[in-house]
């Protein structure tokens, strides 16, 4: 089933359920869907990479959202945000620990052969790929940079 099916029948639940909030995060991860598979130059499907990256970047916006309502102190507007977050969450691949992710970075950098913190550039193309969806681009790059300058 794909991430699209997979949503359809979730709205459906959440209208039957009349949860508003829950349908308000499934209905925005639809649009976002079938805004890239009308995009130009695509096929009509979106693949899976795809929608991960849909995703992602729809969690970053809501925990940036949040954030910012939090500084604010509209805590009405953040409540709203943290809720799609973790409806967007439950689609999302399990986020790794930052200990697993060190321990990949460490494979990552002996791979590449880094020395140091000049070397960064590549290490995070390689990180990049390989936590693709699975880890928060702030927390590895936090991680590259203390495991280049030791």
């Amino acid at each position: 089933m794909s991430l699209k099916e997979k949503i359809d029948a979730d709205i459906k639940s959440a209208m039957l359920a009349k949860n508003k909030d829950e349908l308000r995060a499934l209905r925005s991860i639809k649009s976002l869907i079938l805004l890239a598979e009308t995009d130009k130059g695509a096929q009509g499907e979106v693949s899976a990479d795809a929608e991960i990256k849909l995703l992602t970047k729809a969690a970053k916006q809501r925990k940036e959202s949040a954030e910012v309502y939090a500084g604010q102190g509209r805590a009405d507007l953040e409540k709203i945000e943290l809720d799609e977050l973790a409806v967007i969450e439950k689609y999302l691949p399990k986020q790794l620990s930052e200990d697993e992710i060190a321990a990949k970075l460490k494979e990552i950098i002996a791979e590449v052969g880094a020395k140091g913190p000049g070397d960064m550039g590549k290490v995070m193309g390689a990180a990049t790929k390989a936590f693709a969806g699975t880890a928060d681009n702030k927390v590895v790059s936090a991680l590259v940079k203390s495991l280049l300058s030791q």
